[in-house]
């Protein structure tokens, strides 16, 4: 089974409700948890399974990033072969569009980790989400219920 967390920090600089709409754009199906830090900061977050990613699966294909989204995800695999985390630009997300940044921003990112039973079952996931593609079209796409 595919584990997915999701957190943005809410800094004292940003509007609480512009952190809580940028991570509900990326995640329509979840609802985030806000976690007070402070006066001025806290983080949202949120726990789901592979149907929380739909909408990123879906914006990947949109934006024509499939290989660079398999990038992204295939940098920081795990030891084990059975998690890995991205990060998605949380200023991007606000106006409901998907961008991975090259390193976590100033602000803070939206920060998402994937925790799979197996490194075979991780692999599947990939090919769900990142399927290896040919010029930039699919080489095949797996229905969600084969993950």
């Amino acid at each position: 089974m595919i584990k997915t967390t999701a957190a943005a920090k809410v800094n004292p600089t940003e509007d609480r409700e512009v952190v809580y709409e940028a991570i509900k754009k990326m995640f329509p199906e979840n609802e985030p948890v806000y976690e007070e830090l402070s006066e001025h900061s806290g983080t949202f977050s949120l726990e789901g399974d592979i149907h929380s990613l739909v909408n990123i699966h879906y914006q990947i294909r949109q934006e024509q990033i499939i290989d660079t989204a398999r990038t992204q995800l295939s940098k920081s695999v795990s030891r084990d072969g059975k998690s890995t985390f991205f990060i998605l630009s949380k200023q991007v997300a606000t106006v409901g569009r998907l961008n991975f940044p090259a390193q976590k921003e100033p602000l803070g990112s939206i920060e998402i980790s994937i925790e799979a039973d197996s490194p075979e079952e991780l692999v599947r996931f990939f090919d769900w989400l990142t399927p290896p593609t040919e010029n930039g079209i699919p080489d095949f796409e797996l229905d969600i219920t084969s993950v």
